[in-house]
């Protein structure tokens, strides 16, 4: 019977394959399969009949058409982290990991996205459309989407000048990055902080900070006020390597754990602070045991998931105790900077492993394919969106204007306090600030 029926099959439908059994299920359920000889040739005769009425032939062109929806399912899923956490001063969280099928889609979208955003800005650099510095954030994205995962509206975070994804993980808009990196009055700082000062207020991000390391103190500050307030929120600030042997860091730190402030301190551990390894900047660079006194995590942290349950962790951990230190082992494809060609002081192959072996998109990419909850298509198709959505985030920014020169003193000092600005000589008065 399935020879004789994909013998007819091939003849009538030359540029599809033979019908799988879940069409010949579909078949047998309107045709019960006949046994001795002539009825097997009546029961080919109606097929063939009602193929021709069309009758028959709809059913079994939808079942090999059939794909079931990307999945948006809340349906719990278990997963366990790449590694295991190492711990300092502290039991250390389980690598096991509760997400669903929505969440792991979301991942990959907001990664996707994040990834095409940074290297578009890479391109708008070089076309001089972006003056200044501007740090890149590709190779990261696990950090800002996992921690972001862990965390409510009502929690702060503060950061460094590599700010441009953990603003977008906040809730920022593609326009709203793009105007700021191109100076526009759209910007998320009306155009006048560009790349390094991004800022959203209504989230609780407070930036963006060029000065390196100084942003820990203000972040243990904002856990100070939280505390203060009783708003049972915490505050994430973030660091990278090159700045984990600040003395503000350690002031900040010990200030914190006097007070038992909700801080989870974050350092960013890319491997390079500018372009010196971090064996040769540090003699201990297990920064999560530099807390000393107050505990400390090292996280994968090109593993969202892992990246998502640390956070968590640290967050429950900080609200009853005090601070944390986090230290998620990552990596920048691109250089420090812009500046930077990020080839001089490690090779391309080790560039290429890490994309190989440990890139964050990748690994969410093969979880969604081998769970079964997208087809490789699908995950093509999202991507092919989110550079659309970039493209026309680009244009309409580049469509909007600069901010007017009356801003220039704005957003800096007081309002009304007659603050007057004087020319190079101290003398001539030149304007009397709003």
């Amino acid at each position: 019977m399935p020879t004789l029926l994909s013998a007819w099959f091939n003849s009538h439908q030359p540029n599809l394959h033979p019908p799988s059994f879940y069409s010949l299920s579909l078949f047998r359920s309107s045709h019960p399969p006949p046994s001795p000889n002539p009825t097997l040739a009546m029961a080919l005769s109606r097929f063939a009949s009602s193929s021709r009425s069309g009758s028959l032939l709809k059913p079994l062109s939808s079942a090999i058409s059939l794909r079931r929806p990307i999945s948006t399912d809340t349906t719990p899923i278990t997963l366990e982290t790449s590694v295991p956490f190492t711990a300092h001063q502290c039991e250390a969280p389980s690598r096991t990991v509760q997400t669903s099928a929505n969440e792991l889609l979301t991942f990959f979208r907001d990664m996707a996205l994040m990834r095409r955003m940074e290297i578009a800005a890479d391109s708008l650099y070089k076309a001089k459309l972006i003056r200044g510095f501007c740090h890149l954030y590709d190779g990261q994205e696990a950090v800002a989407v996992g921690m972001e995962a862990a965390l409510t509206k009502k929690d702060c975070i503060i950061t460094a000048y590599r700010d441009h994804c953990t603003f977008m993980a906040r809730g920022g808009t593609l326009l709203e990055v793009f105007a700021e990196l191109m100076g526009r009055q759209a910007g998320c700082s009306r155009g006048k902080g560009g790349s390094m000062h991004f800022y959203k207020k209504d989230s609780n991000f407070y930036g963006g900070h060029g000065i390196v390391g100084a942003q820990v103190p203000l972040g243990c500050g904002l856990a100070f006020a939280q505390k203060y307030s009783k708003d049972e929120a915490v505050t994430f600030a973030l660091y990278g390597d090159g700045a984990a042997n600040q003395g503000q860091l350690f002031e900040a730190l010990n200030i914190s754990a006097l007070w038992d402030l909700p801080a989870i301190l974050v350092c960013e551990n890319n491997h390079y602070g500018m372009g010196t390894a971090e064996w040769r900047a540090a003699k201990s660079p297990a920064y999560y045991k530099r807390g000393d006194y107050s505990p400390g995590l090292k996280v994968d942290g090109m593993d969202v998931l892992a990246v998502k349950q640390a956070c968590t962790f640290a967050k429950e951990h900080a609200l009853k105790n005090g601070p944390i230190i986090l230290e998620m082992d990552t990596y920048r494809y691109h250089g420090h900077s812009m500046s930077d060609p990020g080839s001089t002081y490690r090779t391309r192959d080790e560039i290429t492993g890490v994309r190989q072996e440990r890139d964050p998109i990748e690994r969410i990419r093969k979880l969604i394919l081998s769970h079964d909850l997208a087809t490789e298509k699908e995950l093509k198709d999202i991507e092919k969106e989110v550079r659309k959505e970039v493209d026309d985030a680009i244009a309409q920014a580049k469509e909007n204007p600069v901010p007017e020169s009356s801003e220039l003193f704005t957003n800096v000092y007081a309002k009304g306090l007659g603050v007057e600005s004087f020319g190079a000589d101290r003398k001539e008065v030149r304007a009397t600030l709003p």
